[in-house]
């Protein structure tokens, strides 16, 4: 059986990184508040938090 992986959200400092797109993107100042984002999210939703780079985090839901 094959999983499917749903990205659900999208957190980063810099927001020149990412496109409009399918899921949404919540923009915070500093690591220290893409983390505490990060995590509310992921609690939150039920899902996984990835770090993608330094400045980047998505939610995906597995």
């Amino acid at each position: 059986m094959e999983q499917s992986t749903k990205l659900l959200a999208i957190i980063t400092t810099k927001p020149g990184n990412v496109l409009a797109g399918g899921a949404p993107v919540f923009i915070t100042k500093d690591a220290e508040s893409l983390q505490k984002v990060s995590i509310t999210l992921e609690r939150t939703l039920d899902a996984s938090a990835h770090e993608v780079d330094a400045d980047t985090m998505i939610i995906v839901a597995h």
